[in-house]
């Protein structure tokens, strides 16, 4: 089984190497713009615009995703249990005390996000924390910590804003396709140059989300495997992941951006295994509690 740390080099690189190839496909589409109408300017703007997506998304995601989910800051007086537990997992796994957030929502689930483990957050919605006894609360917590050790949420939060930003320009790139005036070539060589945007805008954002939703199923796995090597009691996350699945409400505030940065599912869709291998945002239950208890 994975150790806390095992992963936590490979994930900066994969962050790096993201951002990388986010710019590139943002100076891509921006090298097109500016060929199909004659204007260097727009190559210089989307450059410009790839570097100040790529900071912003590394210093702000945790924001981004905190706001969209709807979370506030917990108090200690008043989620007294949460914070001891969070408390005592970050000792034993050496790492800071993480910031808390709770969401108002009877649908039990948890997340954890921030750029870095000084910077971290652990959000927890308070239907999770009224179902759940202390060990299997523990099993959760542990798992979103040992997605902080991992690195995973840095990874994680900076996919939800390049791949938000990919769908939105893509969509714009296909209604400026449409509807504005392009340089002034024959119809034959324009016609070619639209049916390339427009294949090139579709497939795009399908590819990164695909990326996305693969590397959620493979993070959930291994934070799962560190959460339970914290613990040193995998059978209060997989009473918890049991749990949670049984569920059958879906948090009332929800956005697909976010979907796979939670421990499960927030709309609550169950997905057989074919179709779940590919488009969905978590691993079947069944086989996140068999690898952890047999």
């Amino acid at each position: 089984m994975a150790t806390l740390y095992t992963e936590q080099s490979k994930n900066v690189t994969k962050t790096w190497l993201l951002m990388a190839v986010f710019f590139a496909v943002l100076i891509l589409f921006g090298w097109f713009f500016s060929f199909y109408y004659n204007n260097p300017n727009i190559l210089y703007f989307f450059a410009l615009f790839s570097v100040v997506m790529n900071v912003f998304s590394y210093w702000f995601s945790d924001k981004i995703v905190l706001t969209l989910a709807g979370a506030k800051l917990a108090k200690r007086e008043e989620y007294f249990d949460l914070y001891t537990s969070v408390e005592n997992l970050s000792i034993t796994a050496g790492l800071p005390m993480p910031k808390l957030y709770v969401v108002q929502d009877e649908a039990p689930n948890a997340f954890a996000t921030g750029r870095d483990k000084n910077h971290a957050v652990v959000c927890a919605t308070t239907g999770l924390l009224a179902i759940l006894e202390k060990p299997e609360l523990e099993g959760v917590l542990a798992h979103e910590l040992s997605h902080i050790g991992n690195r995973d949420m840095l990874l994680s939060t900076i996919v939800v804003v390049l791949v938000g930003f990919m769908t939105i320009i893509a969509d714009v790139f296909r209604r400026n396709l449409f509807f504005s005036r392009s340089r002034d070539n024959d119809n034959k060589a324009q016609g070619v140059l639209m049916l390339i945007g427009i294949i090139f805008s579709i497939l795009a954002p399908i590819f990164a989300v695909l990326i996305q939703l693969a590397i959620s199923r493979k993070r959930e796995f291994l934070a799962d495997a560190s959460g339970a090597l914290l613990t040193r009691y995998p059978e209060g996350l997989a009473s918890a992941l049991r749990k949670i699945s049984e569920s059958s409400k879906p948090m009332e505030r929800q956005s697909s951006a976010i979907a796979h940065l939670y421990i499960s599912d927030p709309k609550g869709l169950r997905f057989g295994k074919k179709i779940g291998s590919f488009f969905a945002t978590h691993p079947p239950v069944e086989e996140r509690i068999k690898v952890l208890v047999g």
